[in-house]
């Protein structure tokens, strides 16, 4: 029984306790970026008006679509093989692949752009200006994706945080200047987010200390296999997810025009950006942990069990408010001209806490190198989704916005728990989820009888936030998780 719990403490409470430390390092990136977003949604609604915020949103999904294409896929297999090839001293061959990689997809991509610019407008409801602006954009995105993935593969969360947080402070001083002094527009966001983004890309180059890396040589031949197989299948997953989540601005665009992508636009960001940002504190530094765990042949899934009972710790309260709230929520975070968004909230929140749950049940394909069986997953939501959209946008308007994205997110997530594999499979944490409903039970209550008071939502909120987490905490002892 002894080597049976010191085998625990070794695989299991240790890894989470490296794991939450590294999370305290990480956690003031994104509470700041959490905040960050927060206050970019009333600063950008006041000073946009519905149509060009719809513009400024689906010039976005553009620029996310591309990256999904051409970039981000890269920076994922850097950090999957990161400790593989650090195992086997191949580093500087193994980065100067990467970027070699990333230099020629964005070559292809400028080419392809090229050729089928005027497909791109026509597609994507997008004029010339705006695609100018993303095109240029991207490669300071391109290269800071690259570049925050090595450093969370080198785990260097104090560098992570620092950079995060300087990110956000200046896309917003850059951007909110250039809507007030070169009055562009929409135009103005992606500009600021150029030049701010550029800045911590240089940044970044000296923190990642990539330079030293690179080398002058003919690239590595089997290297670039291993992360085609493993990145291309990643990519046509991210595009299926796009599908799921952003396709839904062009088709509201579509039947509907720009002022409703513009509400669409508003609900998402007070949603996925902000609660994704929250619930990834976790994920973000325990993914490299896990990852490195896996390559040096422990079990994984007692330590992704106990994460993901800490996420829905974290999650379900917040999501519950959100829908509770939607309209007190909008009116404070957003200009009232937006107020149809609120219909959304409830809808883009629970399909934002299903998606970041997929993290937890989807880390099993990553490990194994099994990326295709995700991308199946992801295509098969990504259709349902595309189905469910045309048809219920057109009907249902911004009803039907969120009706197919929850609907799809839900599909995507029941996907994940049914095809596993084995010995990766998700383990429930049966205990935190009781330790959870029971939580709740009060706090229901508590709930019903503020709505008997003249008490303003935002005490509301708070009050209910705290009575729940004060009760999860007062209560843990009872639902302490025991070696079985």
């Amino acid at each position: 029984m002894t080597q049976e719990i010191d085998k625990y403490i070794r695989e299991v409470e240790l890894p989470v306790k490296h794991i939450f430390k590294d999370m305290l390092k990480y956690a003031p990136s994104k509470i700041f970026g959490l905040f960050g977003n927060a206050v970019i949604v009333p600063v950008y609604t006041n000073l946009l008006s519905p149509s060009e915020y719809g513009l400024y949103t689906i010039s976005l999904a553009v620029l996310s679509f591309l990256c999904i294409l051409f970039s981000d896929w890269i920076g994922l297999a850097g950090l999957r093989f990161f400790r593989q090839n650090q195992l086997c001293n191949q580093i500087p061959k193994y980065l100067s692949t990467l970027v070699l990689m990333l230099a020629s997809n964005l070559t292809v991509m400028y080419v392809l752009c090229f050729i089928f610019r005027q497909k791109f407008y026509e597609y994507f409801n997008i004029p010339p200006k705006a695609f100018l602006f993303i095109l240029i954009l991207i490669i300071p995105v391109a290269i800071r994706a690259l570049l925050f993935q090595v450093l969370r593969a080198q785990i260097k969360p104090g560098a992570f945080t620092v950079s995060t947080i300087v990110n956000q402070i200046l896309t917003i001083v850059f951007s909110v200047l250039i809507i007030k002094y070169l009055h562009l527009g929409a135009m103005s966001i992606l500009l600021g987010m150029s030049v701010s983004i550029t800045l911590i890309d240089i940044m970044l180059i000296f923190q990642t200390d990539i330079l030293s890396y690179l080398r002058s040589e003919l690239p590595n031949l089997k290297m670039i296999k291993s992360v085609f197989i493993y990145g291309i299948p990643i990519a046509v997953a991210a595009i299926s997810l796009w599908a799921i989540n952003q396709s839904n601005k062009f088709i509201t665009t579509h039947y509907h025009g720009l002022e409703n992508a513009g509400f669409v636009g508003v609900a998402y960001s007070m949603t996925f950006p902000l609660l994704m940002t929250l619930f990834a504190i976790i994920t973000i530094a325990a993914v490299p942990r896990i990852i490195n765990l896996y390559e040096d042949k422990i079990d994984v899934r007692p330590v992704i069990s106990r994460l993901t009972g800490y996420y829905l710790m974290i999650s379900v309260p917040i999501v519950a408010v959100i829908c509770l709230y939607s309209k007190d929520i909008l009116y404070l975070f957003a200009n009232r001209q937006y107020i149809e968004a609120y219909i959304l909230l409830p809808y883009f929140a629970l399909s934002a806490l299903f998606l970041s749950f997929t993290d937890y049940t989807s880390i099993q394909y990553h490990l194994a190198n099994k990326t295709y069986i995700l991308t199946i997953l992801k295509v098969l939501s990504a259709v349902v989704g595309l189905i469910l959209n045309i048809f219920l946008i057109k009907k249902l308007g911004l009803i039907g916005v969120g009706i197919a994205t929850l609907s799809s997110n839900i599909l995507y997530f029941v996907l994940t728990l049914t095809v596993t594999l084995p010995q990766l499979e998700w383990k429930v944490p049966y205990k935190k989820i009781l330790h959870i409903a029971v939580c709740f039970i009060p706090a229901a209550i508590i709930w019903f009888l503020l709505q008997k008071t003249q008490v303003l939502p935002i005490l509301q909120i708070n009050i209910l936030l705290f009575s729940y987490y004060l009760l999860f905490y007062l209560t843990r002892k009872f639902f302490k998780e025991v070696l079985s």
